[in-house]
This record gives structure tokens, C-alpha cells and sequence, in this order.
């Protein structure tokens, strides 16, 4: 077998929820686990909060049938809503909570004859601009939906652009935005991001949405997840399956943009971009061997990428290699990529085994 796999701590991902839960006393939460739980596996995730999550958050129609598998009884949103007129029939069916975003999707409720109705979560547009109504709309959708046989509950919900930036003056302006309209007679309202449950108790409602935070990352590029109280749950482990000498002036990889300045060790590790790894990695970006941090020599391979061990001389093929986890946080190589660590997790694709523990 590959040498190379992502290690999950469940036990974190409990830790995680219940934090986000301390951040914001007497609120419920929605576990978002769209995206296969940001990459480490959403039946795992959803076995693991079963008895503790309030509800759950997804995407799309087909990953809340995943989630559905696994808990008949929880609490699902989905966050985009429905697609099309037929998924009101499936989400009746599943019992979902459905957010409405657009006047299509009103019309397509309203004309939907459900076997029971929705939860429905109407979608201000507070300030992003990528989906929702602005308030105006929303009133006069409200009024139209107040009373349809489709609707159950008429909720309430948002969501911030900025909320990861200290301190960003559109924040503020989304939460005013968003206390314009509490006038109407809704029954839940939600707002909360990961970063806004961390840092803005003034917009924790009744219910938030952790998302990052549960995975044990950061929403923030100047705070680290550990700094915030959160257990990272992803370790991703490679092997060294090689080792070569390699003389000054010699080039290594692809397009031979890394040259060897001294007479340099080189390790070759079992990762690439096929599993997930950026690319566009430079070299200089850091792994652990060892416990101690070694750097990526050129360009990453679809399956392997190049580390100088030249100040590691103790190093061996077979040691293995943390690509990041508790020794190097996924944040850490998300900065270094000039990416995020949201990218990262959720791209580690299919062909890396996951083991849980």
C-alpha cells in the first residue's frame, strides 16, 4: 500500500463543536459538513456529533441524503436551497430545513405540493452580494410565504464577507443590515460564521454555523487555530521512498528550477498534487521529519515532491513525513501556498485512505 494517509482525530471534532458552542452560550449550532466535512469524511463526522450536534449544514440536495443515511432524525439545512422544483419534493420528503435565496426559488415552493411542510430560512442579501434578497424583497417574500401551506417554521438567516478581518467596517454594516428587518415576526434567525461565533457575540442569534473551526482550523491569517483553543483534526502523512545524493550545480524536478547550491541530500516523499498537495507549493515550504522541518526542493509531482534533507543527516528511507497536522498546521502551509486552509483539507482527494481515531 502508497505510503500516505490522513489521520483524523474524532475526538477533536467533538472538542471543536462544543468550544464553538461555549463561544456562544444558549445558541444551537449548525455543524456544517458540506464539502464530505471539508475533506475528512462526512458519515464520520456526522457519527461523531450525532449526539451532540443540534443539526447539520450542507450544500446541496445530495449531500444531505448522505447525512440523512446516518441520522434519521437530525436537523438538516441546506444552505443553497433548491435547484430545482422537484428537490422541494425530496427535501419535504427528507425533512429538511431549506433556505430561499431568490425569487425563483419562492415560486418554486409556492407551487410545490409537499407531503409536509419546510423549514424555511429566508436569505438576506446583508452586504456579500452572492445570494439572498435585499430587505425590501425579503419583506414582501415574507409576507407571501407567511402564511403557504409549504411553510412550517419562517426563519431568518445571513451571511458575512468580512467577519475573518479584524475589525472590517462591512461587518459591522451586515449585522445593522441584518437587525433592520427584526422587526418581522421570524422564528429563528442565523448569522454566525466561524470567525463571527469566535469574535462577534453580537451576532451569535439563535442559531450558528461553525465551519472551519470544527476542523480545527483557523478562519483568521494572523490567529492560530491553536491560539483560538482549537484541536486540529487532520494529520497528513507521507514516507520518505528515496534518498539521493546531489552535487552542487545539479537540478531537481520538473522544469529544473531547484539547483543544489552545497553537495545536498535529497528525500523523495510518496505526495503530490494528485493527493491533494498544492502545486504551486514553493520550494522553501516546510515538512516535518523527524520532528524537525525540512524544505520542498522544486516543483511538487502529480505523486511525489522533493525535500533538501541536507541538514537532516539522520534521516532514512521509510521515516515518515508530516505534510501538516499537529506539527505544522494546515494554516501554516495554506500561508506559505498563498492559499487557505479551507483549500487545502477539502482537496485532499479520494485516493489518500483516512483512518479514524
Amino acid at each position: 500500500m502508497r505510503p500516505l494517509v490522513a489521520t483524523v482525530d474524532l475526538a477533536a471534532l467533538r472538542h471543536n463543536y462544543l468550544y464553538a458552542k461555549q463561544c456562544a452560550p444558549e445558541r444551537k449550532a449548525f455543524a456544517v459538513v458540506k464539502a464530505n466535512a471539508y475533506g475528512h469524511g462526512v458519515r464520520e463526522a456526522v457519527t461523531t456529533l450525532r449526539d451532540i450536534a443540534d443539526g447539520f449544514a450542507v450544500a446541496c440536495l445530495e449531500e444531505a441524503i448522505e447525512v440523512r443515511a446516518v441520522h434519521g432524525e437530525a436537523r438538516i439545512l441546506l444552505l443553497e436551497g433548491c435547484f430545482a422544483a422537484e428537490e422541494y419534493l425530496a427535501a419535504a420528503q427528507l425533512r429538511l430545513d431549506v433556505a430561499v435565496q431568490g425569487e425563483a426559488q419562492v415560486e418554486a415552493l409556492l407551487s410545490a405540493s409537499l407531503v409536509r411542510p419546510l423549514n424555511v430560512w429566508l436569505k438576506l442579501d446583508s452586504g456579500m452580494h452572492r445570494l439572498g434578497f435585499v430587505a425590501a424583497k425579503l419583506r414582501e417574500c415574507f409576507g407571501a410565504l407567511k402564511q403557504a401551506p409549504q411553510v412550517a417554521e419562517l426563519n431568518l438567516m445571513s451571511h458575512f464577507a468580512c467577519a475573518d478581518e479584524h475589525e472590517h467596517p462591512l461587518t459591522r454594516q451586515q449585522l445593522e443590515y441584518f437587525l433592520s428587518v427584526q422587526d418581522l415576526p421570524v422564528g429563528q434567525r442565523s448569522l454566525a460564521n466561524s470567525a463571527a461565533i469566535l469574535t462577534l457575540p453580537a451576532a451569535h442569534m439563535d442559531w450558528i454555523r461553525p465551519g472551519i473551526m470544527l476542523y480545527g482550523a483557523s478562519p483568521f491569517a494572523d490567529r492560530s487555530a491553536a491560539s483560538l483553543g482549537l484541536k486540529p483534526l487532520m494529520t497528513l502523512t507521507g514516507q520518505l521512498i528515496a534518498i539521493r545524493d546531489v552535487p552542487p550545480g545539479e537540478c531537481v524536478g520538473y522544469g529544473a528550477s531547484w539547483i543544489a547550491g552545497r553537495p545536498s541530500k535529497i528525500g523523495t516523499v510518496s505526495c503530490g498534487y494528485a493527493d491533494g498537495y498544492p502545486r504551486h507549493a514553493p520550494s522553501g515550504t516546510p515538512v516535518v521529519i523527524r520532528g524537525q522541518r525540512v524544505p520542498l526542493a522544486g516543483r511538487v509531482s502529480m505523486d511525489m515532491l522533493a525535500v533538501d534533507l541536507s541538514d537532516l543527516p539522520a534521516a532514512q528511507i521509510g521515516d515518515e513525513v508530516e505534510l501538516w497536522g499537529a506539527q505544522l498546521p494546515v494554516d501554516e502551509l495554506a500561508q506559505a501556498c498563498g492559499t487557505i486552509g479551507y483549500e487545502l483539507l477539502t482537496k485532499v482527494t479520494p485516493r489518500v485512505p483516512r483512518h479514524y481515531r
